[in-house]
């Protein structure tokens, strides 16, 4: 690792724990973890000054990392994203004021790109230039003048050819009609062909009529939209080339001494580019200083602080995992060297499979908590692997419908193709009967109601889904409470997620369910459980059903 020579309690960014809590034996998984009873209490102290920062209305994420520097305990602060800096800190703080900003509580950034004279303020200020180059041409007068002549000289030869095409029509209409009534002269006949004729050119006229019109103004018109034109592709090269240079400067170490950039990082990922925002969230941001500065990381915890975004589900003081899209690969590669805890959703465990319906056509399984419905990266055991084991003769698709990994209940799979194609047709059309018994975080008024939450994947944070009332699919939930925090739940669609999202999210019941570490907080267990299933047989007909009590 990098020596450093400034003493960094000096600069007031290792703040010492006097507390006679032992540290953990490993570092915990940020991806997978309970906050360690250190981190609670240097999270305490960091939640005093907190209400002096100067946060957006959707407020932000913290992170804290304790650890050991020459022998004293001690923990780093960081924020994901910027934050302003201020001049003034409340009196009641503890925090030591340092250049006349509270900032310098928290560990800069792994790169500070900020800066006003730096290399990237100089490129990026290029890039707004363009853009603003970019909108003036796009909203000239003299662009703007000649698409509305356009657009009026288009509807006027619209409207002038269907003048001449109905009075064509008309005139075929009479002429039509008149032969019917009887035989018709040479000379009537000549009349009527060379009147078709004639309507027939004055549509064929009244089209060449604009074309030249209309052609010149879409030359003028396109010869105006080609600097435009020019212009975005040259802010796409530059502004690709600023990003890939940004990447680079971001050199991530680990606990071996070794340095990789973002670039480096994620060439060999699924996103091959770092995502935008890459190496700025609380965890790098932490992990960097303490690699850097001789820190040992004993444990490391992130919570938000604020109102919950309109999208995203995050409650203020609930603790939460690291991001898959962006900080995975970066902690994968920080972490070497590191004593980490493994995470439990990536240790393959055995677990019963318990059928309580079999017949030759499909079967009725309770799913354990705990359990995938389909193999995953990791390739743990799931109910297709067991069932395949337990129905060697299976033919076709064997998994109708999937649960959650955390949720536990009914699921009916399919022996042969017809069943599953029948039954998949049954979910489609809505005809299946679900019902679902849950328990939230907290207790909840006596009622019931419906939920209608539009909802679309977090290509950042898979499986995490988020509201989007813009591009999200339509997920409906009933629901009627049953006891003070007891709850069913009735999905009228089958959205990945959809209980959990409709639980917690603040425009739903704002009531995460218990256990739900994703959009609330971690328990024992994720308190949702598919009590109750009906369909009809594919083969009988017959209309059959199904229940299992919860074991909460």
């Amino acid at each position: 690792m990098q020596e450093h020579t400034v003493n960094i309690l000096e600069k007031n960014y290792f703040h010492p724990l006097h507390t006679s809590i032992h540290p953990p034996e490993k570092f915990n998984n940020p991806f997978y973890y309970e906050p360690h009873p250190l981190c609670l209490l240097a999270s305490k102290e960091l939640q005093e000054l907190i209400p002096h920062l100067p946060l957006d209305d959707e407020g932000k994420m913290f992170g804290i990392l304790v650890g050991n520097y020459q022998g004293q305990l001690g923990y780093l602060a960081a924020y994901s994203g910027q934050i302003a800096p201020i001049s003034e800190m409340g009196k009641n703080t503890k925090i030591k004021e340092t250049e006349n900003s509270i900032l310098n509580f928290f560990v800069p950034a792994v790169f500070d790109y900020l800066q006003p004279e730096g290399y990237f303020k100089i490129h990026e200020n290029e890039i707004s230039r363009i853009n603003k180059d970019i909108h003036n041409l796009s909203t000239a007068s003299c662009l703007l003048e000649l698409k509305d002549r356009y657009t009026s000289l288009q509807a006027e030869s619209a409207l002038f050819i269907k003048e001449k095409t109905i009075a064509a029509q008309k005139a075929k209409i009479r002429r039509d009609i008149y032969r019917q009534k009887g035989e018709i002269t040479p000379e009537e006949q000549e009349a009527m062909i060379k009147e078709s004729q004639f309507l027939k050119a004055e549509v064929h006229r009244a089209k060449i009529k604009y074309t030249k019109p209309l052609t010149e103004l879409q030359q003028q018109i396109n010869t105006k939209l080609k600097e435009i034109t020019k212009l975005k592709k040259e802010r796409k090269e530059k502004s690709d080339m600023l990003q890939h240079w940004l990447f680079s400067q971001f050199k991530m170490a680990n606990a071996k001494g070794k340095y990789k950039n973002l670039l480096a990082i994620f060439k060999d990922t699924a996103a091959i580019i770092p995502p935008s925002g890459s190496g700025e969230c609380c965890e790098p941001k932490l992990l960097q200083y303490a690699l850097t500065h001789n820190i040992q990381p004993l444990c490391i915890a992130m919570f938000w602080w604020g109102k919950s975004p309109k999208t995203d589900i995050r409650h203020h003081l609930h603790y939460y995992p690291a991001c898959n899209g962006k900080c995975k690969p970066i902690l994968q590669w920080m972490l070497q060297g590191i004593d980490v805890e493994k995470n439990p959703l990536e240790i393959n465990e055995h677990q019963t499979l318990q059928v309580i319906y079999d017949d030759p056509h499909l079967a009725v399984i309770n799913k354990p908590e705990g359990m995938l419905s389909v193999p995953g990266k990791n390739h743990r055991e799931s109910v297709l692997s067991i069932t395949q084991q337990k129905y060697p003769n299976i033919e076709g698709p064997i998994i109708v419908h999937r649960l959650d990994m955390a949720t536990s209940g009914l699921l009916v799979i399919a022996k042969d193709t017809d069943t599953y194609i029948n039954l998949q047709k049954q979910f489609a059309n809505h005809t299946v009967r679900k019902r679902y018994v849950a328990l939230l975080e907290h207790d909840i008024e006596p009622g019931c109601g419906t939920i209608s939450l539009p909802l679309i994947p977090d290509i950042m944070d898979r499986p995490r889904q988020n509201v989007d009332w813009e591009k999200g699919k339509k997920a409906i939930t009933q629901y009627k409470t049953i006891g003070k925090r007891r709850i069913l739940l009735y999905p009228q669609t089958g959205r990945t997620h959809q209980l959990r999202v409709h639980c917690a999210h603040p425009e739903g019941l704002n009531n995460p369910i218990l256990g739900d570490m994703l959009y609330g907080e971690r328990a024992d267990r994720l308190y949702l459980h598919a009590e109750y299933l009906e369909f009809t047989h594919p083969i009988t007909g017959e209309r059959v059903h199904f229940s299992i009590t919860p074991s909460f």
